[in-house]
């Protein structure tokens, strides 16, 4: 099993802008950075843009060096039983969390969104409420990327 597919992969926006997307017929899309493929995602940037449509929330994320579009499913699915009514509570409290010039750090899916560009399902966000942390998120980025990313696409 890849390792990458159980973690979070910090990458700032402009790593995530320049992933590749390969689209096998037949199949969910996958995505590479240099050659190493990625599935999940954390960010820590600003709120610039925030949008509730229907049963979902859109909110844009810039970090510093571009900006990732992130949705969240605000579905209600509490009939399904005591743990989807827990999630769905805990995804409610999160989203409520999301205003515009906030801080915050993201953690999701890489998907393809309706228009064909790169989004973040988010799986959970949270304010952060030392402004510190996006800098220290942009050198765990940076020494991620030569440490251990960049050496895990070319072993």
């Amino acid at each position: 099993m890849n390792w990458f597919q159980a973690i979070h992969v910090k990458l700032l926006a402009s790593d995530f802008l320049s992933l590749t997307v390969h689209n096998p017929p037949n199949n969910d899309p996958t995505f590479f950075r240099r050659g190493m493929q990625v599935w999940r995602l954390e960010t820590v940037g600003v709120v610039v843009s925030k949008d509730r449509t229907g049963d979902f929330l859109k909110f844009v994320v810039d970090d510093g060096t571009g900006c990732i579009p992130c949705i969240i499913d605000l579905t209600d699915r509490s009939h399904l039983g005591l743990a989807a009514e827990v999630e769905t509570e805990r995804v409610l409290r999160e989203a409520a969390t999301v205003e515009l010039g906030k801080l915050v750090r993201v953690r999701g899916k890489i998907t393809q969104g309706e228009e064909g560009g790169l989004q973040l399902k988010v799986r959970d966000v949270g304010v952060e409420d030392d402004p510190n942390m996006e800098p220290l998120h942009w050198m765990d980025c940076i020494r991620l990327a030569r440490s251990c990313y960049d050496r895990a696409a070319h072993p």
